[in-house]
C-alpha cells in the first residue's frame, strides 16, 4: 500500500481516519483495508481515543468502492486465492466497523459505491450531504451487493432493497436516510467545525446536535411502486411485473435490469429474501456474502463485467445467462455454505 492512500493519526479524542486517494475516486485497496482494521485495534482500548472519524479527501468521492483492477488482474491469471484473501480479510474489518464499542463518525460525500458503503455505512453515526450519492452497483459488474451491503438492503423499508440491489439506483442524502443507509443530514461546509468540535469535546453527541432536518427522499414517493413492482419471489417475477406496467419507471427500471448481470440479481435477491428476518446480524450477511465472493471469479460473471465496464470499456458484456432463464441451480450453487472455506471473523 501507498501510504499516501490514507492518513491515520489522532487528534484530540478523536481517531482519525482520512482516505487520501481523490484521483482513484478514494478506491479502497487491500492495504487501505488493513490499515484501517490495525487502527480499529490500536483505539480499541486506547482510553485517550473517545470515537473515530472516517472521512476522505477530494471532491468528487467519499469512496467509490474497491480496488478492483488489482482483482481483475490476478483473476484472469486464474489466481483465485488473492480475491478470496481479500474480501475475506475486508470483510472482517467491516465486521469491526459494525460492531465497535466506541462511536464512530462517518462523513459520506459525494460518490458512496460498494466498498464505501461497507467504510461508512454500518458504524454508528452516518453523515450525507447534498453531494452524496449512496449505492450498491455490484449488480452493474457481475458481481453482488457484498461489504455488509445485503444486511442494510435486507433491513430496508418493504421492498427497497430488492430494487437498489438490483438496479443499483443512486441515493441522495435524503433517500440514503430513508432507506437506512445514513442517519443525520449536515451540510458539508459545516463538516469542519464539527469535527473540529468532536476532536475537542471526544462527544458524539455534536453529531446529532449539528443535524439538519432531513431532504426529501424521492424513492420514499416511489415507494409504493416499487414495492408493489419488486415484490415477487425470483428475478422472472419481477421482470414480468415491470413488463406487465405501463408507467415510466417501470420502462425505465426494467431496461436497468435487462443490462445488469442476471445470474447476480437472481444470486442478490435470493439472498436479501434468506438474509430479512428478526435473526439478521452483519456477520451472518457477510458470512452469506462470502459464499458469492468466494466462488465469483470461477463461476460467476465477474471477471467479465470488470472487463467490459473497466477494463475494456466496451459496455459489451457477455453474461452466462439470459435474464429470463437463470438456472434455479446456478443460484443455490452459488449460496451453498462453503464448508471449511467459511467465513470466520478471526484473523488468520
Amino acid at each position: 500500500m501507498n501510504m499516501s492512500d490514507i492518513s491515520i493519526r489522532t487528534e484530540g479524542h478523536a481517531g482519525r481516519i482520512t482516505l487520501t486517494r481523490p484521483k482513484a475516486l478514494n478506491a479502497l485497496s487491500y492495504g487501505m483495508c488493513m490499515a484501517v482494521e490495525q487502527a480499529l485495534d490500536n483505539w480499541h482500548d486506547d482510553p485517550v481515543v473517545a470515537l473515530i472519524i472516517i472521512d476522505a479527501e477530494g471532491d468528487k468521492a467519499f469512496c467509490a468502492g474497491g480496488d478492483i483492477v488489482e482483482l481483475y488482474g490476478t483473476g484472469m491469471d486464474g489466481d483465485y486465492h488473492y480475491g478470496r484473501k481479500f474480501w475475506r480479510d475486508e470483510y472482517r474489518m467491516n465486521a469491526k466497523l459494525a460492531e465497535y464499542p466506541k462511536p464512530i463518525v462517518s462523513l459520506m460525500h459525494g460518490f458512496t459505491m460498494g466498498g464505501g458503503v461497507g467504510l461508512g455505512g454500518h458504524v454508528s453515526h452516518r453523515v450525507v450531504c447534498d453531494s452524496s450519492q449512496i449505492s450498491m452497483p455490484e449488480c452493474e459488474i457481475g458481481f453482488v451487493p457484498d461489504v455488509g451491503g445485503s444486511y442494510l438492503l435486507a433491513q430496508a423499508s418493504g421492498r427497497l432493497g430488492e430494487y437498489l440491489g438490483l438496479t443499483a439506483a443512486r441515493m441522495g442524502p435524503g433517500d440514503a436516510i430513508h432507506a437506512g443507509f445514513a442517519d443525520y443530514y449536515i451540510p458539508q461546509d459545516q463538516w469542519p467545525e464539527l469535527i473540529d468540535w468532536l476532536a475537542v469535546s471526544g462527544d458524539v453527541g455534536a453529531v446529532a446536535s449539528a443535524a439538519q432536518p432531513v431532504p426529501d427522499s424521492p424513492l420514499a414517493a416511489q415507494q409504493p411502486q416499487i414495492d408493489a413492482l419488486f415484490g415477487g419471489d425470483g428475478l422472472q417475477d419481477l421482470l414480468n411485473a415491470l413488463r406487465g406496467d405501463d408507467s415510466d419507471f417501470a420502462a425505465k427500471t426494467l431496461k436497468t435490469l435487462l443490462r445488469n448481470a442476471p445470474l447476480s440479481m437472481a444470486v442478490a435477491l435470493k439472498m436479501i429474501h434468506r438474509l430479512r428476518g428478526p435473526s439478521l446480524t452483519i456477520r451472518k450477511a457477510l458470512e452469506m456474502e462470502y459464499r458469492v465472493s468466494h466462488r465469483i471469479m470461477e463461476n460467476g460473471d465477474f471477471l467479465e463485467g470488470i472487463r467490459a465496464a473497466i477494463i475494456d470499456k466496451d459496455r459489451n458484456p457477455r453474461w452466462k445467462h439470459a435474464p429470463d432463464v437463470v438456472p434455479d441451480d446456478a443460484v443455490a450453487q452459488m449460496l451453498t455454505p462453503l464448508g471449511t472455506d467459511t467465513l470466520g471473523f478471526e484473523e488468520d
